[in-house]
């Protein structure tokens, strides 16, 4: 199908972005931001394929994939001065491949005839945010998903509206719907500042000590 093509080529280009982004801004060397940018945009769907016993996953398989992903690497190395100006880069970057990969993962199941709600959402949810998790891992950062942002729950959100429509309405439209939904949940939890309330340890109560 054309669109789904097209979705992972978007997504492709946008997460190549966002890891070759984060990796300048680490001072990695020219290697390192091309291994950060084929990272962040392949390993999600690698992931979902092995798990889904896709073998050789297709980001493999197809080296067109590879190449659209190290030429946008490339170019963000290129102009990166340029790209940085756009304000939260990293962030929408970010956001738009959250979005694509959520809906191609979630349709790949569904295309192999599962129908399980569950599996479903866990493969929009692994292809969404695998790559992403890796990046953040591989420069010792704390992943988005594992933060009090609203991250993966913009990727279950979207999902599920995919499940919820895709009998009801035409498969492209529910892959839209899919893509809209998840956007626009982790750009207005971005720009709303909405977050994920956050587990605090109690302080130990020292030895000695009475509290009224």
């Amino acid at each position: 199908m054309f669109l789904i093509e097209a979705f992972v080529y978007i997504g492709t280009i946008a997460f190549a972005i966002s890891g070759s982004l984060i990796a300048i801004k680490k001072n990695l060397d020219i290697f390192g931001v091309i291994l950060l940018g084929l990272t962040t945009a392949l390993a999600g769907g690698v992931i979902r394929d092995l798990m889904i016993g896709n073998i050789p996953p297709t980001n493999l398989a197809d080296p067109q994939y590879f190449l659209v992903s190290l030429l946008a690497s490339l170019a963000t190395i290129l102009f990166y001065d340029k790209i940085d100006k756009f304000e939260h880069g990293i962030t929408f970057s970010d956001a738009i491949g959250l979005g694509v990969f959520t809906a191609v993962g979630a349709n790949a199941a569904i295309s192999l005839d599962y129908s399980q709600p569950f599996l479903i959402v866990a493969m929009g949810l692994v292809t969404g945010i695998g790559g992403g998790v890796l990046r953040d891992v591989f420069v010792r950062e704390i992943p988005f998903v594992f933060r009090k942002e609203i991250y993966g729950i913009a990727s279950i959100a979207g999902s599920i509206a995919l499940i919820s429509t895709y009998e009801l309405l035409s498969p492209t439209i529910s892959l839209y719907i899919c893509l809209t939904v998840t956007l626009t949940i982790r750009m207005l939890a971005v720009k709303c500042k909405w977050n994920v309330p956050v587990v605090h340890k109690k302080a130990p109560v020292k030895k000695g000590t009475v509290n009224y």
